[in-house]
């Protein structure tokens, strides 16, 4: 009796003065283990174990806990407000302390000091204050990334003078990225909606290492919201989203519901967009009286048929700009054991018609051109189920296998005025995927990566023409088919690519951290065409092989705690996909067709950081300096077929082009920028970006350099009010820096200022220089409800972005209601 007295006492004594913190992943609600735990001399510590628990009872009452760990930020807190939280720390991948975010762009969590490339975090509260309509419209507010339009319902991101297949979209850790992705300009980064995005990292320069081919201009990779676990039990939580902008009437709604369970975990979220046309800008500081207006349109529908344009009653609203986007996003989180977790991520991505604006103002003979010319519902449906499983064995600490299924479809439809004859052009792309990530436990401060990487796409093409049956405005039927060319092959084409990495890095010392890595890469591609009735190609069945090695070296020095300097030497390639070599399809006058020889082109690149820390490291300034080589470059010229240089197509006389390999080219530039705190509740963040690309074997400008740009923000923030300011702002480009032989910046886009020129060099202007202003509130009523409003383009200036075939939006007021339940 007396013993069980004794173990009753201990046992007591033992509830009441042992200290107990219990550390959490906040992103999954696990517990973390290894972290470690010290005061401020350092005197004191501790390490959490495997149920992520550590004893702080050594630890005096008021004493400044720090808590660290390689995968997380560090964290800092009293012992005393510990407690309050019941003894629970939550361990994140941001922190005040801008070195200490921590970033898994490279396939593993990483803290961004240890990091010797240019990286870019926009975390969920950023995408929140933000509040962009589209995934392109938040690319376009990180520094250093300049965004195309030719449609409002796209966005064509552009890294370092790469874009389109030259740089690679991945979410969740599968590559979007498919054997369609064209050069020239691309919608695919809007299938992602920006209000269920958890965050979004960019790393800039050439990633082929760990992401493979497309990688030249870098990685864009967007992390959507994750479940978490419950400590309590069973907790049911939800928000709502719904937002008004005036310049286009969009209205957005967005509802999320998350279940909680301490073994299981889902989200759910649905957004769906409803975007009017756009209203430009009506301020014409650049001079053009007349730049970008529409004086006539087309109201002609999959159903209503007028054969003659309207008259636009208001010159700067751009009719056929609207559409409409869903965006379903479905995620379980299951912890099969201590050591394994899985999570199944679905997600499916839908939109209206969406008009192709460039198209639709596009004039022949001085009239417009087409009276239909649209996408049809652009989906994209994704099916990944991930196995994350942390072994912790000699040959492999964690490791992360994700199996993908990809169904991607998009549809060309269009018919001249004068014309009853509308051709439909519908491409289907499946991808599969497999992906292994794993880690090698070495010594203190060295990091052993490697993994394997399996895609494989098929693609079909197929194309007819319908012949409209009219009575007065409708269209009530069809008369007759007609042929009409696929844009790619019609007898099916795949393209497979298979790969292995081994990345390795380690902290040499407390001041310099060495990045290495290596990866070898191999394509296959298939493609056979069989209707012969528009074009005739040498050879209808091609099998095209590529291998590549590609290496990168980077170092990390930090001499002191206020100073970090970067250097990397890269390189990347890219394989020619099936647009590369397949596609036909006519623009300007220019009917591009397969060139079936296509080789990879290659980027070596180098470049340096430096990086300035002030106030405790929670302000910085930086700046990257770069030169990408670019050999065996792909670029769109001339060509000839059966000896002829011009082929009709869609019932007219085209000049033909091809994407032929040419020699080397260059493209170098900087960005700087600065981050952090002025003081207290004041932030502030801003951006400068220098581009220019030139060809050494033609001695042209490259496509892609958008001028000099930049953004600056100021915020303020307490706690129920926020409010800030920005500035954005693009030099100009002068049309002699424009590479009219390609024709993908649409330089006849820009205003002409000599209308009787018989060079475009002469006739067009380039585009003006232009800056904007903008405001933004937000106002915490309770715990669950928020306002939040934003006022862009406050003086109403008329521009149009680098490239782009639409005018941005004029002044837009936009207010957004933000509820939690």
């Amino acid at each position: 009796m007396k013993q069980r007295i004794t173990v009753f006492f201990l046992l007591f004594i033992t509830t009441i003065f042992s200290q107990t913190i219990t550390v959490i992943d906040a992103e999954t609600g696990k517990p973390v283990e290894a972290v470690a735990v010290f005061n401020k001399s350092k005197v004191t510590s501790a390490v959490s174990d495997e149920f992520g628990k550590v004893d702080v009872s050594n630890f005096k009452k008021n004493e400044v806990l720090t808590f660290a760990h390689v995968s997380y930020a560090e964290y800092q807190e009293k012992k005393s407000a510990i407690k309050k939280n019941n003894y629970h720390v939550f361990l994140s991948k941001n922190s005040e302390q801008l070195d200490e975010v921590v970033v898994s762009v490279f396939k593993n969590r990483e803290k961004t000091n240890r990091i010797a490339e240019q990286i870019a975090v926009v975390s969920s509260k950023e995408i929140e204050k933000l509040s962009p309509q589209t995934s392109a419209d938040l690319l376009a507010s990180v520094p250093g990334i300049k965004v195309q339009k030719s449609q409002f319902g796209g966005g064509s991101p552009v890294l370092r003078g790469m874009e389109s297949n030259r740089v690679l979209l991945v979410v969740d850790g599968v590559r979007m990225n498919n054997a369609i992705y064209r050069k020239g300009h691309l919608q695919n980064s809007i299938t992602v909606a920006p209000n269920l995005l958890d965050r979004t990292e960019v790393v800039f320069g050439p990633s082929s290492v760990i992401y493979g081919s497309d990688a030249l201009g870098g990685v864009i990779h967007y992390y959507t919201k994750t479940p978490k676990l419950s400590k309590k039990g069973s907790e049911v939580k939800g928000n709502t989203f719904l937002r008004y902008s005036s310049a286009n009437n969009e209205i957005t709604n967005v509802v999320s519901a998350e279940l909680r369970f301490k073994k299981w975990a889902s989200f759910t979220s649905v957004a769906h967009s409803n975007f009017g046309d756009l209203k430009m800008g009506e301020n014409r500081s650049h001079g053009f009286e007349n730049w970008g207006k529409v004086p006539f349109y087309s109201n002609n529908t999959n159903t209503f048929y007028n054969e003659t344009p309207v008259v636009n009653s208001d010159h700067n609203l751009q009719r056929n700009t609207g559409y409409s986007q869903t965006d379903v996003l479905q995620k379980f989180y299951v912890p099969f054991s201590k050591n394994t977790d899985f999570k199944l991520n679905l997600q499916y991505s839908t939109s209206s018609n969406i008009p192709r604006f460039d198209k639709l103002t596009e004039l022949k003979s001085g009239s417009l051109k087409f009276a239909e010319w649209y996408y049809g519902p652009q989906e994209r449906l994704l099916i990944s189920p991930q196995l994350i499983i942390n072994p912790k064995k000699k040959w492999m600490d964690n490791g992360t296998i994700t199996l993908a299924y990809q169904n991607i479809k998009e549809s060309r439809i269009q018919r001249k005025y004068g014309s009853l004859d509308r051709s439909y052009r519908n491409e289907s792309v499946d991808v599969f995927s497999l992906n292994g990530d794993f880690t090698i436990p070495l010594a203190k401060r060295r990091n052993l990566g490697y993994g394997v990487e399996v895609t494989y796409n098929d693609v079909a093409s197929n194309s007819y023409g319908k012949t409209l049956r009219v009575n007065g405005n409708k269209i009530i039927g069809f008369d007759d088919d007609f042929t009409v060319q696929s844009r790619y092959p019609d007898g099916g084409s795949s393209y497979l690519s298979s790969a292995f990495y081994v990345d390795y890095r380690q902290d040499i010392n407390d001041k310099s951290t060495l990045n290495t890595g290596i990866r070898g890469t191999n394509t296959v591609l298939k493609a056979k065409w069989l209707d012969e009735t528009f074009i005739d190609i040498p050879q209808n069945d091609i099998k095209l092989d590529n291998q590549s090695l590609t290496a990168t070296i980077g170092y990390v020095y930090k001499p002191n705690k206020t100073w970090q300097l970067n250097t990397v030497l890269s390189s990347g390639f890219r394989s020619p996909n099936i647009d590369d070599v397949g596609k036909i399809r006519e623009k300007n006058g220019k009917v591009t067709i397969p060139n079936i020889k296509l080789k990879p082109e290659h980027a070596y690149n180098a470049e340096i950081g430096v990086q300035k820390y002030f106030n405790n490291r929670k302000f910085r300034v930086g700046a990257n300096v770069y030169y990408t080589l670019l050999n065996n470059y792909i670029y769109r010229e001339s060509f000839e077929l059966n000896g002829s240089s011009t082929i009709e197509y869609d019932g007219e006389e085209g000049a033909i082009v091809a994407n032929v390999n040419k020699g080397t080219a260059y493209v170098t530039g900087a960005t700087v920028s600065y981050q952090g705190k002025l003081h207290r509740n004041w932030n502030t963040s801003g951006f400068v970006t220098y581009t220019y690309g030139k060809t050494y074997d033609t001695n042209e400008p490259m496509s892609s350099i958008p001028p000099l740009f930049g953004r600056f923000d100021v915020s303020y923030v307490s706690k129920k009010l926020e409010g800030g300011a920005n500035l954005v702002f693009n030099a100009k480009k002068d049309i002699s820096d424009y590479n009219i032989t390609e024709g993908i910046d649409n330089h006849e886009q820009t205003p002409i200022v000599n209308p009787n020129a018989t060079e475009d060099i002469n006739e067009y202007y380039g585009t003006p220089s232009w800056m904007t202003v903008g405001l933004y509130g937000k106002y915490q009523f309770t715990k669950n409800i928020a306002l939040q409003a934003q006022l862009s383009n406050l003086f109403d200036e008329h521009y149009k972005e680098f490239a782009s075939g639409v005018s941005a939006a004029g002044r837009n007021i936009s207010v957004s209601l933000l509820t939690n339940f």
